[in-house]
């Protein structure tokens, strides 16, 4: 019998796992641990008898809620003089919402403004301090408190930097994007819909950002809002104009824009969760007040 020469070609198997390859596939971990309703840990029954000041409070909550769910006005209702007992009742019933706030204060200032969202999202805790005292608390109902919408109008600067001579090494498509910006919140009107610079997908570098963000300016205002993953907002010292970034469950920057609107919508309650507030309020008053 003739024999043949050996196979001049190796033969490789091929399928799953044969393969090797020369660099690991790195995928970005997907946000974990969303935010959902919480319903508060209510007292015993016992526990809420004798404060009247905590439930008269809590029905002037509700009814705020259904005014304001119909006509989008912000009402408050002062908390200030309630005794300790009472207050603490209160914040057992309202807890803690995704969305929490702040005025920050330049240097050693000793005023304060921290702002929580409570459970029932549209209600707000908004609470001024001075020098590490309460001068005023106050729970508002609204889309958002009128304090966060006024202390950015406060931020406006008079006459925005301009750069003089040559742009900094790496700066490249900041000044593009300043302009774009620039007409957006010069033309922006009430009820426009949002104007959102996506600044991940665009080839900026480090020194883009920087540039970007000295011209902008940073204001007192900072958002926090932990709906999926986490959302930090923060406003510039030009009109209507915010620093909208997102992170996921890892703290990984995912998204990183600049948003031309009154408010980002992320930071607000919608009408449509009001209404829901009103109704899941309305049943944890019922059990309070033991009906």
């Amino acid at each position: 019998m003739k024999e043949f020469p050996a196979f001049p070609i190796p033969v490789a198997v091929i399928g799953p796992g044969t393969q090797i390859e020369d660099e690991a596939l790195h995928y970005l971990n997907m946000p974990q641990g969303m935010e959902t309703f919480r319903p508060p840990i209510l007292p015993e029954p016992e526990e809420l008898v004798g404060h009247e000041q905590a439930h008269l409070a809590l029905r002037d909550v509700l009814a705020c809620l259904g005014e304001t769910r119909a006509d989008g006005r912000n009402r408050s209702i002062d908390l200030t003089r309630l005794p300790p007992e009472d207050l603490k009742l209160i914040n057992q019933v309202m807890g803690e919402g995704e969305v929490s706030a702040q005025v920050r204060t330049d240097g050693d200032a000793a005023h304060h403004v921290a702002v929580q969202e409570s459970v029932f999202a549209g209600v707000w805790r908004v609470i001024v301090s001075d020098g590490g005292r309460v001068v005023s608390d106050t729970m508002e109902v609204g889309a958002i408190p009128q304090v966060l919408r006024t202390s950015a109008t406060e931020d406006l600067w008079i006459a925005a930097p301009r750069w003089q001579g040559a742009l900094p090494p790496n700066v490249q498509n900041a000044p593009a994007l300043l302009a774009e910006i620039g007409d957006q919140w010069r033309g922006w009107q009430p009820g426009k819909p949002a104007h959102v610079v996506n600044l991940t997908l665009l080839p900026m570098s480090v020194e883009d950002i920087g540039f970007m963000d000295h011209h902008l300016g940073t204001g007192r205002v900072l958002i926090l809002s932990r709906g999926y993953g986490n959302c930090r907002i923060t406003n510039t010292r030009v009109p209507n104009t915010w620093r909208v970034v997102y992170y996921n469950s890892q703290d990984v920057v995912i998204l990183n824009t600049v948003e031309v609107s009154a408010l980002p919508e992320v930071a607000l309650a919608a009408k449509e969760d009001m209404e829901d507030s009103f109704e899941r309020l309305t049943e944890v008053l019922a059990w309070v007040e033991g009906d």
